[in-house]
């Protein structure tokens, strides 16, 4: 089973520049979540799946604690975040910067992982 979420919208210190360093900008997440669902389809139980709303308190704790320089550096510490839960076999993480660049719709970086 994959779980899906779509455009979480979050608040965070993110850039290299001085004005960037001071000002909260948006960032938008995007996760892609691979998983073995067989348990929690036989049982029903939140304890058998992947509790997303608990992996959506833990990004949202990293990215308010934290003042990343790099887009590329948050990328990787979200994917790290999410494949902590030991249920994850594979997961997808895309991050991205709106205000980045003047004429664009944003800036994002794709992070990916996968269990051996």
């Amino acid at each position: 089973m994959i779980i899906h979420i779509k455009n979480l919208r979050l608040k965070g210190i993110i850039g290299i520049y001085d004005h960037e360093r001071v000002q909260e900008q948006d960032i938008i997440i995007n996760l892609e979540i691979h998983f073995d669902g067989t348990k929690a389809v036989e049982t029903d139980q939140i304890e058998q799946t992947i509790d997303y709303d608990t992996i959506t308190q833990q990004i949202t704790k990293l990215i308010r604690d934290s003042k990343f320089y790099l887009v590329e550096t948050l990328a990787d510490k979200l994917l790290n975040l999410v494949m902590q839960e030991k249920r994850v076999l594979k997961a997808r993480v895309e991050v991205d910067k709106p205000q980045a660049l003047k004429n664009a719709d944003s800036i994002s970086v794709v992070a990916e992982g996968e269990r051996n």
